[in-house]
């Protein structure tokens, strides 16, 4: 059995579930974790229900024995004299690993962000069919629609400008802030193609975007807070012409659901800073400095 845990924001869930999706249609037993990832995690919760996804769960015994975790007193002596005989395996790079698609048993841990983990066309299509879920069972106001009639009728752009999270302590250190500088290129490297091009800044600092990026090319998607926010956010973000990334899983998945031949998507050079991540970026992105 092998066991994949859930764990991070949407964009990092999808990876983890294209990897489940990818090792069961390869014959393997596959359950996810979808508890343990977010004890200790306190701003998300499991979330991929809102493409209406479901999957099979490991139980709670089930996780236990694969992870050798059990603490009856013959279990913790055992292990003080044995060592312990886990089968878990956490992610140690952020590089496409080939023996994760061959682990059984398997406990794992990581984020698994590069399409490597998932290359088998029947699961791409149908992860396509998952996440790219119709705008009629997922959005339920106007806005949204005004949103995506502006989208569908112009040359347009997603812009995805992470900051608020990003800015924190904690995880200074780790993850890039894209600069404005790095905005700025990526812009005028569309228009050299696209003089028309409007761009839609999703953002999770509408007021820091709206003083950096002026002009009647540029509209901030302000969506009404609800459920499902994030997945309108991804869908309209998906159906931009083109798209300018943030580094972040979110920026990701929202330019891989776009099937756009002639798509144009600019990416931060460096991903995070604790990690080699050569294999997230896709042939179809252009790597611009942050």
């Amino acid at each position: 059995m092998i066991i994949i845990q859930l764990k991070g924001g949407l964009g990092n869930q999808m990876f983890q579930y294209a990897l489940y999706r990818e090792l069961k249609s390869r014959g393997k037993e596959v359950k996810i974790d979808d508890e343990t990832g977010f004890v200790n995690d306190k701003l998300r919760v499991p979330v991929l229900d809102r493409f209406g996804i479901e999957y099979e769960r490991a139980t709670k015994e089930e996780i236990v024995e694969i992870t050798d975790s059990r603490m009856d007193l013959w279990s913790r002596i055992r292990r003080k004299l044995t060592g312990r005989k886990t089968a878990r395996i956490d992610e140690v790079s952020g590089m496409y690993d080939p023996k994760i698609m061959e682990a059984d048993p398997a406990y794992l841990v990581g984020y698994w962000q590069s399409d490597k983990y998932f290359p088998t066309p029947e699961v791409i299509e149908e992860l396509k069919d998952t996440f790219g879920k119709r705008p009629q069972e997922i959005m339920k106001d106007s806005v949204s629609w005004t949103t995506l009639q502006q989208i569908e009728c112009c040359e347009s752009v997603s812009i995805h400008v992470r900051r608020t999270d990003y800015l924190a302590k904690e995880h200074i250190k780790v993850h890039n802030l894209c600069s404005e500088k790095y905005y700025k290129n990526a812009i005028k490297m569309v228009r050299k193609q696209h003089p028309n091009a409007v761009f839609f800044i999703f953002t999770d600092d509408k007021e820091w975007c709206k003083e950096h990026f002026k002009g009647p090319n540029f509209i901030t998607v302000e969506l009404p807070e609800g459920e499902f926010t994030d997945v309108a956010d991804m869908i309209l973000m998906s159906r931009c012409k083109h798209h300018i990334m943030a580094n972040s899983s979110f920026s990701w998945w929202s330019a891989w659901l776009n099937d756009a031949p002639e798509k144009m998507v600019i990416a931060p050079e460096r991903w995070i800073n604790n990690k080699e991540m050569d294999d997230v970026y896709t042939e179809r992105m252009t790597k611009v400095a942050i």
